[in-house]
């Protein structure tokens, strides 16, 4: 590494890798050390009373595949994918554009959607159990309905959904103005001249330009939606009748391997997961090129 420099390059170059070695000794700590260890743990079963692990090849990722249990927390993430991920870059674009103009108080509107960023989950999860409470709920007083809004295994995806839109549209918000102050201005002044509507400037000049931010969030917002378990862990209670039809895959994997005590069978969904998200994240990366402008 270091046969071709100089003296003066050397030295730099073991004070480069001195400053960096904290970072990569925490990635490998944190980071690397727990994936190795989850794919290690899913070829094994906890013995009785917890006592040591004993080997059972893939008998784990056999059970994984065959269980409908398994099946039905694929499909309640992919839901609720489905609705956080497309709303909440919709409604989030919708807002940057317009809070990217001159506006009185716009940095007051920023702050504002940006809140639930960084209000604690906890707290986002007491507010909401209250919205939708079905007696004493602000949503079904103001409606006059007696709706059970998280009770209803019909309508709690959803419900759940809603909660998680509302939480990262900020953060989607944030990134799509970066995006948008990036975009030269004479694009629209050109096209302004030129007789084009704000509608069409904004499908013919902000969304081709804006393709960059707007597939990065796409691709982080799959990813976080399909390992969502925080909100739904805080929401459901664990008698909540609705809690099978909205139970994520992370909190399938909390429930086995810190409820139930079988590491191996979790840590075995937990994989499951990632090969998913591998999958689709090659899928993303190969459609990349058609969907995304390069300027």
């Amino acid at each position: 590494m270091f046969k071709n420099m100089t003296p003066k390059q050397k030295n730099e170059a073991k004070w480069g890798l001195l400053f960096v070695a904290p970072t990569m000794i925490g990635l490998a700590i944190l980071n690397f050390y727990p994936i190795f260890n989850t794919i290690y743990q899913s070829f094994f079963k906890t013995g009785d009373f917890g006592k040591g692990n004993k080997f059972v090849g893939l008998a784990n990722y056999s059970k994984v595949l065959s269980s409908p249990e398994t099946w039905q927390a694929f499909l309640n993430t992919i839901k609720y994918a489905i609705i956080e991920v497309p709303f909440g870059i919709v409604i989030a674009l919708i807002l940057a554009v317009l809070l990217n103009k001159k506006l009185a108080g716009r940095s007051i509107y920023r702050t504002i959607f940006f809140l639930p960023m960084v209000c604690a989950p906890a707290a986002v999860a007491m507010v909401w159990k209250w919205l939708y409470n079905t007696q004493f709920g602000l949503i079904n007083n103001v409606f006059h309905s007696n709706i059970a809004w998280i009770s209803d295994p019909k309508i709690a995806w959803i419900s759940i959904g809603v909660i998680g839109v509302w939480s990262i549209i900020g953060y989607n918000m944030v990134l799509f103005i970066g995006g948008l102050q990036e975009i030269p201005g004479d694009f629209y002044e050109a096209a302004s001249i030129d007789g084009a509507s704000g509608v069409r400037q904004f499908f013919s000049i902000t969304v081709p330009l804006l393709s960059p931010t707007t597939f990065f969030i796409v691709q982080t917002r799959i990813i976080g939606a399909l390992t969502i378990f925080d909100l739904m862990f805080m929401v459901m209670d664990k008698t909540n009748v609705a809690l099978k039809s909205v139970q994520s895959v992370v909190y399938l994997f909390y429930q086995y391997a810190f409820t139930n005590g079988n590491k191996g069978y979790g840590a075995t969904l937990v994989v499951a997961l990632l090969i998913f998200i591998l999958i689709l994240t090659f899928i993303l990366q190969k459609l990349e090129k058609r969907v995304v402008y390069h300027n």
